[in-house]
């Protein structure tokens, strides 16, 4: 049985955390990254269908690449930021379920059915990226997520001639508290849920 996480933990990876529109001038090194990596994996997925393909922007030319395929104000954030995640998703991911699961020919669960490998891609690689926010956060790194980019340009930039689509992107370093918004409204339990 799991403990539960003391307060600091808490306040790390939720209350006190805040998505970033700017980062201080420190690096992220490529060991953070693999960190990132390494603790995002284990977070479940569909049959351990691990869909998420990360292109992790790091180059001055990866970043203006992507920043061209953004609104404005969101490119600015990538060229300004150590790091620009692009969390993307493979629609071939079920070629790779005979290693990441082999309880089950869970590869023929997919092969054929386009809606189902799509939603299963989406669905899987978006909790991935959510994953990877949370990891970054336990390492002691800063997040912004952010849509707010046009998929089909990113694709062309950054995944042509692959099965891999874009999800979202996300910015990661050591935030610039002088980039965040003062807290949006987060409301109680009673708002929005019902216990059936």
């Amino acid at each position: 049985m799991s403990e539960a996480l003391n307060d600091t933990a808490l306040d790390q990876l939720f209350r006190e955390a805040r998505s970033y529109n700017g980062y201080l001038d420190t690096p992220v090194s490529q060991a953070q990254l693999e960190g990132i990596w390494d603790l995002m994996k284990f977070g479940p997925t569909s049959a351990n269908c691990l869909p998420a393909r990360i292109i992790w922007c790091t180059s001055t030319e990866a970043k203006q690449k992507l920043a061209a395929c953004t609104m404005p104000s969101n490119g600015d954030k990538i060229l300004q930021a150590p790091v620009t995640a692009i969390i993307g998703m493979d629609l071939e991911f079920y070629e790779q379920l005979p290693e990441l699961f082999p309880h089950a020919d869970a590869r023929s669960w997919f092969v054929g059915n386009d809606a189902l490998i799509e939603k299963t891609a989406f669905r899987n690689s978006s909790l991935q990226g959510a994953y990877l926010m949370l990891a970054a956060r336990a390492l002691g790194l800063d997040t912004g997520p952010m849509s707010g980019f046009d998929n089909a340009a990113v694709d062309k930039a950054f995944f042509a001639g692959t099965k891999l689509q874009s999800n979202f992107i996300c910015t990661l370093g050591y935030g610039d508290t002088a980039s965040i918004f003062a807290r949006s409204p987060r409301p109680e339990f009673a708002r929005f849920n019902q216990v059936a």
